[in-house]
């Protein structure tokens, strides 16, 4: 009897007790009443087209698949925070080049951003009025054969930039 009451002890005190462990972006450091996120269309302030559109639905997206939040597109009363983007400059550089030819055979882009997450009563619940995302891409060398590649680079940097952006918040990095 005594044997089976310490067995369904320790079971129990298995089971209650957790180790502490926890996957990457199950817990959120966000307050408890935010349910709901907006997060409207990111501000455009470079001359780079659609940028602004192509970091908010990747942002939008992680959002989705990674958190519990439901989001909407647009600040109003259903909301409990307002998640506000601004993409401040974009620049594509040169990075090598090709000894032969002389022309550039790989290029780097960067993309600084400022995010900002407040509350329905206007606090700062979290903020990075820096970032900045670099991706490397190849350039072509046959001009007959050429593809654009510097979109396909930015809308893997808007991918890692959600990841990370969603990372952050969540866990008040």
């Amino acid at each position: 009897m005594k044997l089976a009451r310490a067995l369904a002890a320790c079971l129990a005190l298995a089971l209650f007790s957790g180790c502490g462990y926890h996957t990457a972006g199950s817990a959120s450091r966000l307050p408890s009443s935010v349910q709901t996120i907006a997060i409207p269309a990111f501000t455009n302030q470079t001359q780079t087209y659609r940028i602004e559109q192509q970091m908010t639905a990747a942002v939008v997206r992680e959002f989705l698949t990674r958190t519990r939040y439901h989001i909407v597109n647009e600040a109003g009363d259903a909301a409990d925070a307002v998640l506000h983007g601004v993409v401040l400059s974009t620049e594509a550089a040169p990075l090598t080049y090709d000894s032969q030819t002389g022309r550039a055979s790989s290029a780097l882009v960067t993309v600084k951003m400022r995010v900002s997450l407040t509350g329905r009563d206007g606090t700062v619940l979290w903020e990075n009025r820096d970032y900045t995302f670099r991706e490397q891409y190849q350039v072509s060398r046959e001009v007959s054969s050429f593809f654009e590649e510097e979109s396909p680079a930015v809308e893997r940097l808007s991918r890692d930039f959600a990841r990370t952006l969603v990372s952050n918040i969540l866990e008040a990095y």
